[in-house]
């Protein structure tokens, strides 16, 4: 989950990711959006794709990016349980029906 977090910190990444979320796009479609070189488009490409975020997949000469909307949904879900003030309850719940 801290990779996932490392990745959300960087608002350029947050906005990558907030394109993303209305459909695949490829490098270069991302790249017009934002003024920052290749090389810096393809480590911010990289964090969110090792934080398992996005997903890439090679089309001809085009790679195209893609939210991975589960993960995402997942990482926030389990940040916000943890938070949560039920959530202490229910771990000690789940954690005692599983020793019994």
């Amino acid at each position: 989950m801290d990779r996932v977090f490392e990745a959300l910190a960087s608002t350029a990444r947050r906005k990558i990711l907030a394109y993303l979320n209305e459909g695949e796009l490829t490098a270069g479609d991302i790249a017009t959006r934002f003024e920052f070189s290749k090389p810096a488009l393809s480590t911010h490409l990289r964090i969110l794709e090792e934080a398992g975020l996005i997903e890439r997949e090679k089309r001809g000469q085009f790679v195209y990016f893609r939210l991975v909307k589960e993960r995402v949904a997942n990482t926030v879900f389990a940040w916000a349980a943890e938070l949560c003030p039920v959530a202490g309850p229910i771990k000690r719940e789940r954690r005692s029906t599983k020793t019994s």
